[in-house]
């Protein structure tokens, strides 16, 4: 799609990227944490590593869809669990 994607679905949430810091996270002006979360609620990771492979992923695809390769799916590598 060419244009902007729409954002500000979540009351309250922003999440920011920026090239050199990667994705951020604030919720009503506090800094916040992405996480992975199971259907049962069980934290599997959360933090920088989160935000940093969901960043990864996203560029990455963006890269392939740039090369000419937008179908092809981008999988990241396993992330470690949460202590």
């Amino acid at each position: 799609m060419i244009g902007d994607q729409p954002t500000g679905h979540i009351e309250g949430v922003q999440i920011t990227a920026v090239s050199h810091e990667g994705l951020t996270v604030m919720v009503n002006g506090k800094p916040a944490r992405l996480a992975i979360i199971t259907e049962d609620g069980q934290i599997i990771a959360a933090g920088a590593d989160v935000a940093r492979e969901a960043e990864a992923v996203a560029v990455n695809s963006y890269r392939n869809m740039r090369k000419g390769m937008g179908f092809i799916r981008v999988l990241s590598n396993p992330i470690k669990a949460a202590a």
